[in-house]
């Protein structure tokens, strides 16, 4: 099968999820972009891609490194807005993360814990807790040890339930 075959057959089965990863991970509405850039890259890199990994979480792998540049971009960009600069060239859109999602109250603050918690605890969470991946998988999408995975996914839940005030529902 050709490249094209392979990734479009990837879309079609992975989007949603790497889109909803995406949406947690950087808690905004305009990733559709990175979604479609996530496999463009996967299209680039195919010959870098094991025939015995699965396609799910190099994928996932791809996603988490496209997310720490967009943060990387945004912190830079946050900077520059101390320079008084109009840019008319950013979209705008109504639709939040919540919205897209559609979050009731309680799953909202769910997701509001979520993203305020540090990165590693907020990967692990999602991969584990939301995506249910296994422990190897998210080692593999993390490039953790299994142990770290288990220990930071233990430690992500603690402070979860801190943040939620101690009604986390295992």
């Amino acid at each position: 099968m050709d490249k094209e075959k392979i990734i479009t057959e990837w879309f079609y089965q992975y989007s949603d999820d790497i889109y909803n990863f995406l949406i947690y991970r950087l808690g905004t509405a305009d990733v559709e972009d990175l979604v479609q850039e996530v496999f463009i890259r996967a299209m680039n890199g195919m010959d870098q891609f094991q025939e015995n990994a699965s396609p799910k979480t190099w994928l996932y792998s791809i996603a988490k490194n496209m997310a720490i540049d967009e943060i990387r971009r945004r912190n830079r960009k946050k900077w520059k807005s101390i320079i008084p600069f109009q840019s008319f060239h950013e979209p705008s859109t109504d639709a939040t993360p919540e919205k897209l999602l559609n979050l009731n109250e309680e799953n909202k603050e769910l997701y509001d814990a979520i993203l305020s918690l540090k990165s590693g605890y907020k990967e692990v969470l999602i991969l584990r807790g939301i995506k249910l991946f296994s422990v190897a998988e998210t080692a593999e999408i993390l490039g953790w040890t299994e142990n770290k995975v288990r220990s930071t996914y233990h430690r992500s839940k603690k402070a979860l339930k801190n943040k939620l005030g101690g009604h986390l529902h295992e």
